[in-house]
């Protein structure tokens, strides 16, 4: 795969629409080409104890973000036209779908690729488990800030150059 977009969303709790980071980074012709990070408020605006605990954001941080649809006007025109790539894309396209429908926002039918799923099918019970982590250092990539949207999406990126 050559063209495409990783995405990566952190949320600050249970609901899939509070999206409090994005992480993009685009890759056109088998290279990276942009990546965009950007902090976000939360709606719901509350931050749950264990989300916090994963990612380390909390309301200090998003307070003074901008609101989700601000953020999406900068990073449509960057994505336009290409896949989406996510490590365990269900969860990433269900943020998205929820956060387009929180702002009644129309949802334009993204096409999501899947890295987890790839990762299955090519190492199978090679790896100990399949976590974006493993598979990143697996595909020759050190993770060094795991659940930072953009490290974590440029890691989804070259575990994708390598297996789709």
């Amino acid at each position: 795969m050559r063209d495409f977009a990783a995405i990566d969303f952190e949320t600050a709790n249970e609901c899939p629409s509070s999206v409090c980071s994005v992480g993009i980074v685009v890759v056109r012709g088998g290279e990276i080409v942009d990546r965009f990070y950007s902090l976000i408020h939360p709606e719901p605006d509350y931050f749950q104890w264990f989300c916090r605990r994963v990612h380390g954001l909390g309301p200090e941080d998003t307070e003074e973000a901008p609101v989700f649809p601000y953020v999406w006007e900068k990073i449509e025109p960057l994505i336009e036209g290409l896949p989406l790539v996510a490590h365990n894309s269900p969860f990433d396209e269900g943020c998205l779908r929820q956060v387009f429908r929180v702002y009644r926002m129309d949802y334009p039918d993204y096409v999501f690729l899947d890295t987890l799923s790839a990762s299955r099918r090519f190492y199978g019970r090679l790896l100990p488990n399949h976590q974006l982590q493993t598979v990143a250092a697996a595909c020759g990539y050190d993770l060094t800030h795991h659940h930072h949207a953009l490290a974590d999406a440029e890691a989804c990126a070259y575990i994708a150059m390598k297996l789709l």
